[in-house]
C-alpha cells in the first residue's frame, strides 16, 4: 500500500506540474498575442511616435496565485442596461453572472457581463466581459481599471486568470476610443499584481 500511495503522490506532482506548464504557456501566448496586436498598425490603439517606439508591454511577473477557479452563479432574467464609457457615451450590456473566488484567504465576488451588440454575432455569442479595478490602479496599472475576456462556462465554475488581464485601449489613446467604465461593484479592495502594467510613455 505504501508503494501505491507513494506512486500516487508522484503522479499527482507530475500531473500538477504538467497543468502548471500548460497554464504558464497559455499566459505567455496571451502576452505574445497582445504585443503583436499593439505592433500591428491595423489593430493597435497606438498612433504616431507611440506606435513607432512600441516594442512590448510591461507585464507583472507570471504568478499562478492570480489564476483562480471561481464559483459561478448565472443571473436569471438579466435586465439590459447602459454602461457609461470614458467618452460620455453608453454601451448596452446585461449581467450574465457572478464569480466568487478566494485570494489570500478572503472571498471576493466579481460580476461578468455580456455585450448586447456582441451577443448578436456568431463569433462572440459566448463571450463574457469582466471589467475590474483593484489597488494597483493609478500606480502600476491604468487608473480606469483593467479588463478580462472570458467564455461562458459549461458548469458552475469559471477560471479567472488575472495574468491575462489587459488595459482598455483608452489607457493608450483616449481620443479614438470610448471604453466601458468599471462598475462600482467590481472594485476589489486588494492588489492584483498580474497582467499588463502601465507606462506613461504611451499616454499623451
Amino acid at each position: 500500500m505504501k508503494k501505491l500511495s507513494f506512486l500516487f503522490i508522484i503522479l499527482s506532482l507530475f500531473l500538477n506540474g504538467q497543468t502548471e506548464k500548460e497554464n504558464i504557456a497559455a499566459i505567455k501566448k496571451f502576452q505574445k498575442e497582445l504585443n503583436a496586436e499593439y505592433l500591428n498598425p491595423k489593430k493597435s490603439p497606438l498612433r504616431g511616435d507611440n506606435l513607432k517606439n512600441f516594442k512590448k508591454h510591461p507585464f507583472f511577473p507570471i504568478n499562478l496565485k492570480y489564476r483562480v477557479t471561481a464559483n459561478f452563479i448565472k443571473t436569471e432574467n438579466p435586465i439590459p442596461f447602459e454602461l457609461p464609457t470614458s467618452s460620455g457615451k453608453f454601451k448596452q450590456y446585461q449581467e450574465y453572472g457572478k464569480a466568487t473566488f478566494e485570494l489570500d484567504g478572503k472571498a471576493f465576488t466579481l460580476t461578468l457581463y455580456q455585450s448586447l451588440d456582441l451577443m448578436k454575432m456568431e463569433k462572440y455569442k459566448d463571450y463574457l466581459f469582466l471589467p475590474f479595478r483593484d489597488l494597483t490602479n493609478e500606480k502600476e496599472t491604468y487608473g480606469g481599471g483593467k479588463y478580462m475576456d472570458l467564455k461562458i462556462p459549461s458548469g458552475n465554475e469559471i477560471v479567472l486568470d488575472f495574468n491575462q488581464s489587459y488595459q482598455p485601449f483608452c489607457a493608450y489613446n483616449a481620443f479614438d476610443y470610448n471604453c466601458p467604465i468599471v462598475p462600482a461593484e467590481n472594485k476589489l479592495p486588494i492588489r492584483i499584481e498580474a497582467g499588463v502594467m502601465y507606462e506613461d510613455v504611451y499616454h499623451h
